[in-house]
This record gives C-alpha cells, structure tokens and sequence, in this order.
C-alpha cells in the first residue's frame, strides 16, 4: 500500500525540492482495501512522515480506517492521540485518549495468540513451548505491550490518586514483563547481557531457541522482523533506563517483585534501535535525547553523553527543519550547546 504514495511522485510539479516532492506524495492517500502486515508497516510508515511534517490531521485520517483492524494502525493512531493529551492536560483529551487506547488494546489482542483451557492449565505447570508462534503474533505482543505502556502512563496523568497509581503500575509490570519474554525471545542463546540472570530466563530461551532460528534464518529477506526487534529495543531500553534512574530502596524492591534496572543494558539497547531503520527509531532517539539533556542534568547524574546527543539531533535537524514536533528537538540542542560552553 505505501507504493500508492510513491506513484504519485512523478505527477508532482517539476522543478521542485526534495521537500516539496515529498510533500506532493501525500496530497492524494487512497483507502487500502487490503491489509497484512508488510503493508500495515508501510502505511505507519508514511503517517510517521506525515505526522513529523506537521500533517496530524493527514496522519490521523491515513490511520482511522483500519485503526480497528490493524494492530499497528490501532497503535499509531492511539499514541498520536495520547502525545496530544499529554501534551494538553486537558481532561477531554485524555479521556479521548484513554477510550482510544482501550480500543487499541482490543485490537491488538485480536492479534495475539489465543490459548485453550488445556494449554493455559499446562501453562501453570511448566513453560509453553513457543515453537507454534507465528510472526503476527510476535508482532502482537510487543504493540499490546507498548499499548499498556502508553495507557499506564495517561492513567497517571488522568488522577494522581492511589487507585489510579497501583492501576498504572500493574499495566507496567504487564508490560514490563511482553517486553521481557520478546527479548529473550530474540535473543535466542544463553551468555548475553540478561535482564534478571534466573534459572526461569534461561529455561524460556532454550524454549525459545527453535522459533528464533527460524525467524533469522529470514531476516535478511523478512524486513518485519526488524520492525519487531526495534518494537523490543525501545522498550526494554527505555524501562530499564527509567526503573534504573529510581532510588536503589525502591529499585530492590521492585527487582524482587520481577522488575529489572540496568542502566548499561537500557542504553545499549536504545542505542541499537536508535541507529535502525524501524518506525520506534525516532522514539529510541528521543528518549536517549531526553536523558543526555535533560534527566542527567537534573538527576545529576554526572553520566550525561553531550556528543552522542548532538549526533543523534542532526538527523531529524536536517531532515524535519521546519516541524512544530521538532521544536523540543531544537530545545534539546540548545541545552546541548548550553552545556558544552559550561
């Protein structure tokens, strides 16, 4: 489907720029009347670009149609919606957010693999075996996690009340806890870097050892794949990153109930999807942005990394200049700038 928007290309005005060729791209978006995967990846692909290039209303209107159908048009036109909440404050805004996020959820467990009474009893007992786990599937749960996520954190934003905080906790630690079985699952062998090195983990990745061989044995000619594994990257990066930035009383004792907070771990991981080409790249950046420029100064934290945070503003710099969600790009370069003269 995202060839529809290349088609185009050739009809627009000549001599005009890069920017404005692209612009052209998307005057006119048909309605798919087909939808899988690789194309679901393809149209959030070019809503991404038009969300970056102030075109909101565009993007909304290219992810509605299957945003009840698709789980990655559920999660993209979901997360456009609650960035708008958090964004306002306003409480019709996130209430707005909140009954789309639940709408998303739904959608995305249409996707995820679905269990009989016998195997969720013999699940009780001893690991399932994940051999049977098809590639939609995968895909499933890392957007469901990243939907639980998102949703947890406007549940906080809604009411700073106890009820709402142990609600927004318990999405967390779900979440937390897909994000966890997907990158065990994608690493696949026991001796890397491991969120909690526990006899559970290592047992799930020799489980898990036969479906990942399968998986990359294609992923030189399956791009799916990579969106998954940044989908994995940014969330195991950025909850490590945030739980490890948590004082080390209440980091114990959120490890003793299965969270983990590794620091280095986080990092790397963002790193590794902020260098990719997946559609959570530009989240894995900004999220690495925010703690060079922002949380380590105010943490102080003294591990702020001030040259990787000016190469990683470059890119977005040069390619959305004129872009009102780049404005905190320009806001982070300026605490940059601010910080190598001090």
């Amino acid at each position: 489907m995202a060839s529809v928007g290349r088609g185009t290309e050739g009809t627009s005005g000549g001599g005009g720029g890069e920017e404005e060729s692209f612009e052209d791209a998307f005057e006119n978006i048909p309605v798919a009347t087909k939808m899988d995967l690789r194309c679901a990846l393809e149209e959030c692909t070019m809503a991404l670009n038009l969300f970056l290039n102030n075109k909101f209303s565009e993007a909304l209107e290219l992810l509605r149609p299957w945003s009840k159908d698709s789980m990655y048009h559920a999660l993209g036109y979901s997360t456009i919606l609650v960035m708008q909440a958090a964004m306002t404050f306003e409480q019709q805004d996130i209430q707005t957010g909140l009954a789309t996020m639940k709408e998303a959820l739904q959608t995305c467990q249409k996707f995820r693999k679905r269990n009989t009474v016998v195997e969720s009893l013999s699940s009780l007992v001893s690991k399932q075996s994940v051999e049977q786990l098809s590639e939609e599937e995968m895909h499933a749960e890392i957007c469901y996690a990243e939907c639980l996520l998102q949703k947890a954190a406007l549940t906080f934003v809604q009411d700073e009340n106890m009820i709402n905080f142990i609600k927004g906790g318990l999405k967390i630690r779900t979440s937390y806890q897909i994000y966890k079985t997907c990158w065990l699952r994608q690493r696949g062998y026991i001796g890397t870097a491991s969120l909690h090195s526990t006899e559970e983990d290592c047992r799930e990745i020799r489980e898990c050892h036969q479906v990942l061989q399968m998986t990359q044995d294609s992923k030189s000619t399956n791009e799916t794949y990579y969106q998954f594994e940044g989908g994995v990257q940014l969330g195991i990066g950025a909850l490590n990153l945030m739980l490890s930035l948590l004082p080390g009383r209440i980091l114990r004792l959120l490890e003793f109930i299965g969270f983990s907070g590794n620091r280095e771990l986080g990092l790397q991981q963002l790193r590794e999807g902020a260098s990719g080409a997946s559609l959570r790249a530009i989240l894995c950046s900004f999220t690495l942005l925010l703690y060079h420029t922002y949380v380590s100064l105010i943490l102080g934290t003294g591990e702020s990394n001030l040259v990787e945070a000016e190469v990683l503003l470059q890119p977005y710099l040069q390619k959305f200049p004129k872009v009102e969600f780049c404005v905190c790009v320009y806001f982070y370069k300026v605490i940059v700038l601010l910080l190598l003269k001090m």
